[in-house]
């Protein structure tokens, strides 16, 4: 893991003035921004499509673009210093699980979420500079881009596939949160609007650097010595059970990741309502006790009226009007 990033202050910040009490009705919505990396089998598409849909909100899917690439095609990839069809997460198993996944990425978008970029075959880009980072988001572009008609189902593509794909895919986050002194280069290059790659000392709003808006996934405090964590599953199954499926002792960890995210979200709801990201990958960890966790917070506050449960895009946008709001009214 890289080291911890501490955003700078910027025009998104949050401008309360020293000391001063803002009443519960008078405070901006708590956003809340549950993303998935990976994105890959299709039942927990289908899952959380329509979770987003029972709670009303939308969500950010960092997509790995070896999931839609078949096995038997997979030396048609070839990642940046790495051997043709070398994948760290494998690729997808048949032109079937293909297009199911082509056909929820696609209703995704329609439904409101977003569609961001995971890169490819899921390396560490620590060492990676401006033209490997380069390399790998055009690679993930070309791949998207052809992906109904290199998996047979090119006359099923929809209509606005391509368009989405060259303008509709602008966020980024990391593999490993592991980036290098090149990747700012080949993000603004590929027209990389947000990267979600930082990892922050606790809910931060984001920073605006170098051309890009920059999101953290926060540390969080977790379990009965509140130690931080960062609010990721992937984080809480290493700390929890070594990285090894428990499956005896999954209600206990559904209940210390729900305790740590609904604590996160409270302090910030009574306080200065700083947008709460958790993340997610598309694997049931310790089986499935985390998503169940997530599931169980949103449900119970998306559907709070002073509550968003949002996009990335949807946050930058909604957080440049509260900017505006308060400007307005002289915080």
């Amino acid at each position: 893991m890289h080291p911890l990033a501490r955003p700078l202050s910027l025009s998104l910040a949050l401008c309360l003035a020293s000391g001063s009490t803002v009443q519960a009705a008078d405070k901006p919505k708590q956003l809340v921004m549950i993303s998935f990396d990976g994105a890959g089998p299709n039942q927990l598409w289908q899952r959380s499509r329509d979770l987003a849909k029972r709670v009303n909100a939308h969500f950010t899917y960092f997509l790995s673009c070896t999931l839609v690439i078949q096995r038997t095609n997979a030396k048609s990839y070839q990642g940046p210093g790495q051997k043709p069809g070398k994948s760290n997460i494998g690729f997808a198993q048949s032109a079937a699980e293909v297009q199911g996944r082509l056909g929820h990425i696609w209703q995704a978008h329609l439904e409101g979420h977003d569609i961001s970029s995971h890169t490819c075959g899921h390396f560490d880009g620590k060492d990676w500079t401006a033209a490997d980072w380069s390399a790998e988001f055009k690679t993930f572009h070309s791949v998207l881009t052809d992906a109904w008609k290199a998996n047979g189902v090119g006359e099923q593509e929809p209509a606005g596939w391509k368009d989405f794909v060259a303008n509709g895919i602008n966020g980024f986050r990391a593999p490993y949160f592991s980036t290098s002194p090149g990747l700012v280069e080949a993000e603004k290059q590929a027209g990389v609007r947000y990267d979600a790659s930082l990892v922050t000392k606790g809910p931060m709003m984001p920073e605006k650097k170098d051309g890009l808006i920059r999101f953290g996934l926060p540390l969080i405090p977790e379990g009965p010595s509140n130690r931080p964590i960062i609010a990721m599953d992937y984080n809480l199954f290493i700390r929890h059970s070594a990285g090894l499926d428990n499956p005896s002792q999954s209600a206990e960890f559904e209940s210390r990741a729900y305790t740590a995210f609904r604590a996160a979200f409270d302090k910030q709801y009574a306080g200065d309502r700083i947008p709460l990201q958790i993340g997610l990958h598309f694997v049931e960890m310790n089986t499935g006790a985390y998503w169940r966790a997530m599931e169980r917070l949103v449900t119970e506050v998306c559907g709070m009226q002073d509550v968003a449960c949002v996009s990335y895009n949807e946050a930058i946008s909604m957080l440049k009007e509260r900017e505006k709001r308060q400007e307005a009214s002289g915080l």
